[in-house]
């Protein structure tokens, strides 16, 4: 699946910067935003196909930022990435229209193929 767009919500910047080349060799189009606010100005200026996004951030969180994608580019679907498996977190995200989510640090191949799949969920629905 080809001209994926993807945006990566974390306020570790190493951390994106290092996903976003990596998701890059691998075909996709990645773009890196340091937080909640600054994710919704960039996707409000760009269509994006998938976002992940950290729950844990200063500033606005991820369940906030999920809320807000999903009013603001409902068709987005979102990817959530944790550092601790909080169930009651990820059931309230996925409720909340999470595609997915993933504990970090994730294996490449998977997220790739979670962000594929994704993609693909978000084109169908688009049909």
């Amino acid at each position: 699946m080809n001209d994926i767009r993807v945006l990566l919500i974390d306020d570790e910047a190493g951390y994106t910067d290092a996903l976003a080349k990596r998701l890059d060799r691998r075909g996709l189009s990645a773009t890196t935003a340091s937080g909640g606010v600054q994710a919704l100005e960039i996707m409000d200026g760009a269509p994006f196909d998938v976002v992940l996004l950290d729950i844990k951030m200063a500033g606005m969180d991820g369940i906030n930022t999920l809320s807000a994608i999903k009013r603001r580019h409902p068709e987005v679907e979102v990817v959530m990435l944790t550092a601790h498996a909080n169930t009651d977190i990820v059931i309230s995200s996925l409720a909340m229209g999470a595609y997915d989510y993933l504990l970090k640090p994730a294996d490449v191949e998977e997220l790739v193929r979670k962000i594929e799949d994704a993609a693909m969920r978000k084109r169908s629905n688009s049909k």
